[in-house]
This record gives structure tokens, C-alpha cells and sequence, in this order.
């Protein structure tokens, strides 16, 4: 039986993929008041593959350090925090 079909038939298991949400999410939610404080957002869209995708709104949306903040702050405590996730992109 593979993975998949074993979480699907024990009574309260969540999915893989939303598992992996989850844990992302709970990553992002440690850096989303200092992105706020600077009149940023971030949103988690689609998880593919291995890498995150997210979008920046607000202040960040325009803002010529979203890239080093995507990269220095937003993936790296993403990757420590979610092995499973190889990198973190901007939509």
C-alpha cells in the first residue's frame, strides 16, 4: 500500500500536502509582523515540487528589497523550518 493510500485510511490523518502547507504557513506566521511592520504582505500560493510560491503585496510589492528580503529572510527560515521545501519564488 502506498503512502498516500495508508494517510487516507487511518481516521484523522492529514494529507501530505497539506501537512506541508500547514508547516510553511507556521513558518511564514514568525515573519509576518516584521514584514507587516514595514507595510508588507506575504501570501503562500501554490507549493509545487518542492518550491513555495509567494506573493508579495503591499510595501514589498514595490519595493527594491523584496528580492534580498524573499532570500535572506522569507526562504532561509522557510528551508530551516520545512526541509521538504527547496526554495521559495515570487509570483
Amino acid at each position: 500500500m502506498s503512502e498516500n493510500n495508508l494517510q487516507s485510511t487511518v481516521p484523522g490523518a492529514v494529507p501530505a500536502a497539506a501537512d506541508l502547507r500547514r508547516r510553511v504557513e507556521e513558518a511564514l506566521d514568525q515573519i509576518r509582523p516584521a514584514i507587516e511592520m514595514d507595510g508588507g504582505i506575504v501570501e503562500l500560493g501554490e507549493i509545487v515540487d518542492g518550491v513555495a510560491f509567494v506573493e508579495m503585496r503591499g510595501a514589498c510589492g514595490s519595493c527594491p528589497s523584496s528580492q534580498m528580503t524573499l532570500r535572506a529572510g522569507i526562504e532561509r527560515i522557510i528551508r530551516e523550518q520545512v526541509p521538504e521545501i527547496k526554495a521559495v519564488e515570487a509570483v
